[in-house]
């Protein structure tokens, strides 16, 4: 079984809960706490993917940038050489859900063939018939690199595992071709 070693990195607005998603992702912990990241913080996790043929270890390097908009200016030079992204909104905050696409333009701006898989996050404070709708307006199916968008919660976990398996999956081929 191979290894390949694959950089994630993880785009949105301060205070939508990428480090909480990494922390779930990485840990299986959550915590209420805030804590700012500066600069960026990289975690990396070994993860098996399975495919109709083998089955891949796959090394994900996980960038959690800063969200701060003084730090756009240098978010550049740590996008590249990402194979993926993974873009966050805070779903009870619909300004960060509206900039969803001005992180997604700057990443694929860098890395013209990544993938990205979308986060709106915070889905547990969310009422479900409200939650609908949302997700609804926040698809982004005119993005033909965006593999899906997924309603997460690092409080409760929902989905994080599913989302960070189905970058993983995608990034496979890119290695191969």
């Amino acid at each position: 079984m191979s290894t390949i070693t694959q950089k994630i990195c993880l785009l949105g607005d301060f205070s939508v809960g990428k480090t909480s998603l990494v922390r779930r992702f990485i840990e299986d912990k959550f915590s209420d706490r805030y804590l700012s990241t500066v600069g960026v913080k990289v975690s990396r996790k070994l993860v098996e993917v399975k495919t109709e043929i083998e089955t891949h270890q796959i090394n994900l390097l996980i960038w959690d940038l800063e969200g701060n908009t003084k730090f756009k200016s240098i978010a550049p030079s740590y996008l590249k050489g990402a194979s993926g992204s993974i873009i966050v909104g805070d779903l009870s905050r619909s300004d960060t859900l509206n900039n969803l696409t001005q992180h997604l333009r700057l990443f694929l701006e860098i890395n013209p063939h990544g993938q990205v898989a979308v986060a709106l996050n915070k889905a547990d404070l969310i009422p479900p018939e409200k939650l609908a709708k949302l997700v609804e307006n926040y698809q982004l199916n005119n993005f033909p690199r965006v593999i899906g968008v997924y309603t997460t919660s690092a409080k409760t976990g929902d989905r994080i595992e599913q989302m960070f398996e189905d970058i993983s999956t995608v990034l496979i081929p890119a290695v191969k071709s």
